[in-house]
């Protein structure tokens, strides 16, 4: 005997949690894929929002809350009168997301400098093909802060600007756009180890910046990946010797040790 198969009832029960969810997703997703295609360019005007419901077959009200979304993340500029708009967002708003959600990951500073090292490795080798006069001009005047501040409490900012101005010289502008999603957790790495520097680390920290604007101005990219690992490697030993260091005393500086050691690994 031949079974028949009966189509299934019609559901008259609330949708589930998670639809509203994938609606959501929905609507982000093809926004995403939209603006990745280059079918939507900044300044453009999107569709109205029952127009977006009907094309992505969700709701308005799914598609209003994933626009409101968007515009606090700085893609999209809700206009009244005028419509939602295609704009380009402010990266600096990535960094505080970053912060955040770095915030309470154990060692978390650890693996940014890690991905900051691979970021600004590439970055230098870039800058000694395409640095242009005003870049390293922007370098000469951040290794002249840096010299003025050695010995202020926040001149690790100088430090900072100076790697920024050197991932900026790169004119890659995702490696900056990268970058600068860190800036609120390098910078407090700057801070952290100008604090805690001797007056002879202060010396080498000075000629370190000194030798990476050198490499720049000839262009030896060989010679720049090698200073920057070199200087990045007294970063790592004075975090390793603080982690290690009995509480509430200072760690040593043994930079130049590491230094010694990692320029024969290179040879």
């Amino acid at each position: 005997m031949t079974s028949t198969r009966t189509a299934p009832a019609p559901s008259i029960t609330r949708p589930k949690a998670g639809a509203q969810g994938g609606g959501f997703a929905k609507v982000f997703g093809f926004l995403r894929d939209q603006l990745l295609e280059g079918t939507i360019r900044n300044g453009d005007r999107l569709l109205p929002e029952r127009e977006l419901a009907l094309q992505l077959g969700v709701s308005r009200p799914v598609v209003r809350e994933a626009l409101r979304a968007l515009s606090m993340m700085g893609v999209v500029e809700i206009r009244e009168r005028v419509g939602t708009v295609v704009c380009q967002p402010d990266v600096s708003v990535l960094g505080d997301v970053f912060a955040f959600s770095l915030a309470q990951v154990p060692d978390a500073i650890d693996d940014v400098m890690q991905a900051r090292i691979a970021l600004e490795c590439q970055a230098i080798r870039l800058a000694c093909q395409r640095a242009t006069t005003a870049d390293i001009e922007r370098l000469r005047e951040a290794l002249d802060a840096i010299e003025a501040t050695m010995n202020d409490a926040d001149g690790g900012l100088a430090d900072f600007d100076f790697h920024l101005a050197l991932v900026r010289a790169s004119k890659s502008d995702v490696i900056a756009q990268l970058y600068t999603a860190m800036a609120t957790l390098l910078t407090r790495s700057h801070r952290d180890r100008r604090r805690v520097i001797d007056d002879a680390m202060k010396a080498t920290v000075v000629d370190d910046h000194r030798r990476l604007l050198q490499a720049v101005i000839t262009g030896d990219g060989d010679s720049a990946d090698l200073a920057l690992r070199l200087h990045f490697h007294i970063g790592d030993e004075l975090r390793r010797n603080k982690a290690m260091a009995p509480q509430g005393t200072a760690p040593a500086a043994r930079a130049p040790a590491a230094r010694t050691r990692i320029s024969k690994e290179k040879k």
